[in-house]
């Protein structure tokens, strides 16, 4: 749960926070005085801070100060009466993430709290990009195991150990944000604030003013002088989502500031100068934008210096078993469950179907076959018709596990060369997968899975030796595995 510390010396102010929190939703802690406040963060440990400006005693820009010192990710929202005044523009630039004005509008707190509490996930929750699967004490992690996978976190790397400028390109559901928080995280950087700004979900009259702040009456509504992410985030990383969706007037301003630091507010004439690392994301080809002159060239080229180019998960079908363990254990672990097993024909379902949503697309489709799943395995018929109808493989539907299950070798519905053939048409099919090492894993885990783990059976089932099945599971890494099957 989201811990929320509230520091303001008027009791009616409290009581209002009690209120409008509830306590299933965030854990609110509640202090009366800036000194209080500074005692109570190492003893809580909030994910977010509300502060009022005006307190007897510290002040709120002592406090201010002091909190920084303490910690810089952590996120501060400033409350003050007088939101033209210079001291909340002070605040600003000390580093608090925004500040609110009373009489508070409910609705319009609630979704700054939300905005600042998803900024503070980004900056705690670590994002590994080698997780381990055998280990469930991480949160948030990269999954893959694939060649192409490999490639992307050998690019993380490098890009972690220099402050270089990222292209991160790929589909939507690719795990683009993943990625740039994970090169954040690793890098020189890591200690000092991560703001992640989505260009395609603002208004493109607002975007600007978003980045770089405005002055008062800059335009119709600019009742005072706003901060904006970039001057928030000075020494730190901004992620710049969907850069494709731009437009070329605030492109030139990205341009200028990573070309020199500098940039104006919407509105003012002062240059601004400000040490900020870009790492921009797009689902759009921009190299066919900058053709079309709908996206800047010389913008591209700054922002080209090192590209990660995340493959679609129809291209990383060796992933998907990788995937699903995650998020039934992700998913259970959050439920405080144990995970649900799934069938072999479920996993072979999953691994033909093309996936156009990708790994979020998968996520989705697990949390739905959790829900679905009427007891402790999922089955086919939890899916989504769309996966069921066209994700079976000829293979299950040649031979369902049901049948062999139930059949005398001399009843199987086909003979060793017709199976043979049929491996081969699959095999002509899906090129991008290594058949006989799938096939060959293929038939271990379903062994191990047959005789509950039994090492001595399943290789006697097999016709191998144990020493030889022990080399197989190491060499496919299937022991991660046999908890959900």
């Amino acid at each position: 749960m989201d811990k929320l510390l509230l520091i303001d010396d008027e009791a009616d102010v409290r009581y209002s926070f009690r209120r409008i929190f509830e306590p299933a939703e965030i854990e609110l802690t509640t202090a009366s005085s800036g000194e209080e406040g500074l005692r109570l963060v190492p003893k809580v440990k909030p994910d977010l801070v509300l502060m009022d400006i005006r307190m007897g005693g510290m002040n709120g820009l002592e406090t201010l100060r002091r909190l920084r010192q303490m910690d810089t990710k952590l996120p501060i929202i400033l409350m003050t009466a007088y939101g033209t005044t210079q001291t909340a523009i002070e605040a600003m630039k000390l580093g608090a993430y925004d500040y609110l004005l009373k009489p508070f509008d409910v609705p319009k707190l609630k979704q700054l709290v939300a905005a600042a509490l998803k900024a503070a996930h980004d900056m705690k929750h670590v994002v590994s990009y080698q997780p381990l699967l055998e280990s469930e004490d991480y949160e948030l992690g990269i999954v893959g195991r694939s060649d192409a996978m490999q490639n992307v976190f050998k690019l993380i790397g490098q890009l972690a150990a220099s402050d270089a400028t990222a292209l991160i390109t790929g589909e939507s559901g690719t795990g683009k944000e993943l990625v740039a928080r994970a090169i954040y995280h690793h890098s020189q950087r890591s200690t000092q604030p991560f703001i992640a700004i989505n260009c395609a979900a603002i208004p493109e009259n607002l975007l600007e003013s978003e980045l770089f702040g405005h002055e008062k009456g800059a335009f119709t509504g600019a009742t005072g002088q706003r901060i904006g992410k970039f001057e928030q985030c000075h020494r730190g990383t901004i992620f710049l989502d969907e850069i494709g969706d731009m437009s070329l007037a605030t492109q030139t301003k990205i341009l200028r500031v990573l070309q020199s630091g500098a940039f104006e507010r919407v509105g003012g004439n002062q240059p601004l100068q400000v040490d900020v690392r870009i790492i921009a994301a797009t689902n759009k080809p921009l190299d066919q934008a900058v053709a079309a002159r709908e996206f800047r060239e010389d913008l591209f080229y700054r922002l080209n210096v090192v590209r990660i180019q995340i493959p679609p998960l129809r291209e990383r079908r060796g992933d998907i078993r990788l995937l699903v363990n995650y998020f039934l254990k992700k998913f259970a672990k959050n439920q405080n469950k144990p995970p649900k097993s799934i069938s072999p024909e479920v996993i072979a379902a999953l691994e033909q179907y093309g996936w156009p949503g990708n790994v979020r697309e998968l996520e989705n489709v697990m949390q739905r076959a959790m829900v679905m799943a009427k007891g402790d395995a999922i089955l086919p018929g939890d899916l989504p018709a769309e996966i069921t109808s066209t994700g079976c493989s000829s293979l299950a539907a040649a031979a369902p596990d049901s049948a062999l299950a139930s059949a005398s070798p001399a009843a199987l519905p086909v003979d060793l060369a017709s199976l043979s053939r049929l491996l081969f048409q699959w095999a002509r099919q899906q090129r991008q997968l290594k058949v006989i090492p799938a096939v060959e894993r293929e038939l271990i885990v379903n062994a191990l899975a047959e005789t509950k783990g039994n090492q001595v059976q399943a290789a006697r089932l097999l016709g191998i030796t144990r020493a030889t099945l022990r080399k197989r599971i190491e060499k496919f890494s299937i022991k991660q595995e046999l908890s959900i099957r």
